[in-house]
């Protein structure tokens, strides 16, 4: 028994409107749906919210609830902002570079291009405060997680009992900090 993929991934937003406009106009993403109700399906509770769906491309969906009765929301204080993010895949560097100049057009704040070595990301937040990731493959990338994917469980195991980075993969970021505009 396997889980075929993942239905969706669900977020809180301020505003579902101002949400789906810039989702649509900085991604490209299409909007889907529009769910509202007073109460909660699963839990019954009387809780009026706007439930909004994306299609984030190859039947990847992403969503948000707007939650107007509830406190402000915020992010986690004891996780550093870069952990919490949801990353999209981009088929190349040169559309990466695509979007990092429609982001940039449009007054969105971007980050890298990054060389993780396995692939390259540049990184922003949205409306919401949410931190989110476009990433290309490198060019060598399936060599590379061939490499990875044989050291997978020693780096796990050695992690596990050291709490300590292990050596296995150093050589993916031998060249200190490898962020370049």
């Amino acid at each position: 028994m396997k889980l075929e993929k993942i239905h969706h991934v669900a977020y809180r937003c301020r505003d579902a409107k101002k949400t789906v406009e810039w989702y649509t106009k900085n991604l490209n993403m299409d909007f889907l749906l529009a769910i509202a109700e007073d109460y909660v399906p699963s839990t019954h509770e009387p809780d009026p919210y706007m439930h909004v769906f994306l299609d984030a491309g190859d039947e990847n969906i992403l969503a948000f609830f707007e939650l107007p009765t509830r406190p402000e929301m915020g992010r986690d204080p004891n996780t550093p902002e870069w952990v919490q993010h949801i990353a999209f895949k981009v088929k190349d560097r040169e559309t990466l570079m695509g979007f990092k100049a429609q982001l940039e057009a449009n007054g969105v704040d971007v980050l890298g291009i990054t060389d993780h070595s396995i692939f390259h990301s540049i990184y922003f937040f949205d409306p919401n405060g949410h931190r989110i990731e476009l990433a290309c493959p490198d060019p060598a990338e399936q060599k590379k997680l061939e490499l990875l994917d044989g050291v997978k469980w020693d780096m796990l195991e050695e992690w596990s009992r050291t709490k300590k980075a292990p050596r296995h993969a150093a050589w993916m970021h031998a060249d200190e900090f490898k962020t370049q505009d």
